[in-house]
């Protein structure tokens, strides 16, 4: 694609994928949303993640910066990632990769923790995201190694908050 200002061939918009993703947990909202909200561990429930450090803020004000330590077997080591928005009002956070040793540019990631209408004790979690694809992958192999991570992440929360709720 041409820019505008310059004739030459520097790409404006880079292909990217998104998604949604949706995961029905049985343990009330106010459980799930004190896992989730943890910018500062998200290896509470992150099966991926080995260690985090907080580089910048405590986790709990926007701007806050965690360096992510990523278990061995994946393609990364590392990953920076910024706490774009924390509502606890609202249930919703959300956050963007900044950094980090791997292929996922412009990286962002937004969830909102519901309470099921008429069931108190059930929430629903949704996940959106939106990467660049990277040069080299195609838009499907991109869509599919992310969404399989989201879904396992969306997975360990479900059992993590439900083994919680089923303890005496």
């Amino acid at each position: 694609m041409q820019s505008p200002l310059h004739g030459d061939n520097i790409p404006i918009s880079p292909v990217k994928c998104s998604s949604v993703l949706v995961q029905h947990i049985n343990a009330p909202v106010s459980l799930v949303w004190s896992i989730v909200r943890r910018f500062d561990k998200p290896q509470l429930y992150k099966r991926f993640v080995r260690t985090t450090t907080m580089v910048n803020g405590d986790g709990n004000d926007i701007g806050s910066v965690r360096k992510v330590q990523i278990v061995s077997g994946l393609p990364a080591e590392v990953s920076i990632e910024r706490l774009n928005l924390l509502e606890d009002n609202l249930h919703v956070t959300s956050f963007s990769i900044i950094g980090g040793d791997h292929r996922l540019a412009n990286y962002r990631s937004t969830m909102l923790v519901l309470e099921k209408v008429d069931e108190t004790e059930k929430t629903t979690v949704m996940e959106s995201y939106t990467v660049d694809v990277p040069d080299g992958s195609s838009k499907e192999d991109t869509s599919y190694f992310v969404e399989k991570i989201i879904r396992w992440n969306l997975e360990s929360l479900a059992m993590v908050a439900e083994r919680m709720t089923s303890a005496p």
